[in-house]
């Protein structure tokens, strides 16, 4: 059973061994990361893309963008 409640989870958390808190605590820094890798990554496209526009679209392209 899922569930969104963060007390519901921290009382499961409560009920786990301190090696298993540590791995759970290991995989939220993971996720942590992760979404501040892909939000940098969003950022850093959403940057570049004025810089590229005049590259991506000119007529000599424009074939390719029917593809």
């Amino acid at each position: 059973m899922s569930t969104r409640d963060p007390h519901t989870l921290i009382e499961k958390l409560k009920t786990l061994p301190p090696e298993r808190v540590a791995e759970v605590e290991d995989f939220v820094d993971f996720l942590r990361t992760r979404h501040g890798e892909r939000a940098l990554t969003r950022a850093v496209t959403s940057a570049a893309e004025p810089a590229f526009a005049k590259v991506w679209d000119n007529e000599d392209d424009a074939a390719y963008d029917k593809l």
